[in-house]
């Protein structure tokens, strides 16, 4: 089985280096494709696969294609390899936004599998939600999942409409849990913590709770319960929590990020 990733961006990059650490691929069957020509210089220093420029001679002898460029770059990417592409091969679009359908008909195609990757990829603690046309078989789902395992998890979805859901969780969703860490950063720093302390304090306290949580069957909600008591400190921040709306502002944003991906889908 050979692999090609059309786009050496953050993420196409990440599944490369995560394909080739993996057992699942030798660096003889890993294929990267980019159009600039500084970055594939850089990728070519990095001697785990093969590096291309033109399509036209790493696209014929892939098995599976990851499609990993930016959305408004499509009409281009599909304008070149339409031609060079054939039915046996199977596309994975890592393009948020994009349908199936879409690139089926950009491609003339009907093996498409849409993923939904996210940032934490690139330490292999990723996230990956993905659906499939029907035209993909029982054994390419597995080895699907097999590939995009390599860099963290990943879970099966039924539609689309999930995809662009889990967009708004799973992908959107670590930059939320920055928002919050930048927050707590913050209010540490204006007590006097420095830099590097306040960051200790935030990203050891966000480990740790994700730890527990992990390592357990109690809820978030059972957590808090016993973290915070009648009348106590932490009582005191989840309420100041409550009065403000903060459930709802968080679940809020979650949509607003579901309905914009629906409406690129668009």
């Amino acid at each position: 089985m050979k692999v090609l990733v059309i786009g050496a961006g953050n993420m196409g990059l990440a599944y490369a280096k995560a394909l080739v650490k993996s057992e699942l691929l030798s660096s003889d069957n890993l294929m990267i494709s980019d159009t600039d020509e500084e970055k594939s210089k850089q990728l070519e220093t990095i001697s785990r696969f093969d590096v291309y420029t033109d399509l036209a001679e790493c696209l014929p002898a892939a098995d599976i294609i990851f499609i990993a460029v930016k959305p408004y770059h499509i009409d281009d990417l599909f304008g070149n390899i339409k031609s060079k592409i054939t039915e046996d091969q199977l596309v994975i679009s890592l393009m948020a936004g994009v349908t199936i359908q879409t690139i089926q008909d950009g491609l003339g195609i009907s093996k498409v599998v849409r993923a939904m990757p996210n940032l934490p990829a690139q330490v292999g603690k990723g996230l990956t939600s993905f659906t499939a046309s029907e035209t993909v078989s029982r054994l390419e789902l597995s080895t699907v999942e097999n590939l995009l395992n390599t860099t963290g998890k990943s879970v099966r979805l039924d539609t689309e409409n999930d995809i662009d859901a889990s967009t708004g969780i799973s992908g959107s969703g670590p930059a939320y849990v920055f928002y919050f860490m930048q927050s707590m950063m913050d209010a540490a720093k204006k007590m006097g913590f420095s830099d590097h302390d306040s960051k200790v304090l935030v990203s050891q306290t966000f480990e740790g709770a994700v730890e527990l949580f992990n390592k357990s069957d109690l809820s978030p909600q059972s957590w808090m319960n016993r973290v915070a008591s009648k009348g106590g400190t932490t009582r005191a921040a989840l309420d100041s929590m409550d009065d403000n709306n903060v459930r709802q502002l968080i679940e809020d944003a979650a949509y607003a990020a579901f309905d914009r991906a629906v409406e690129l889908g668009k």
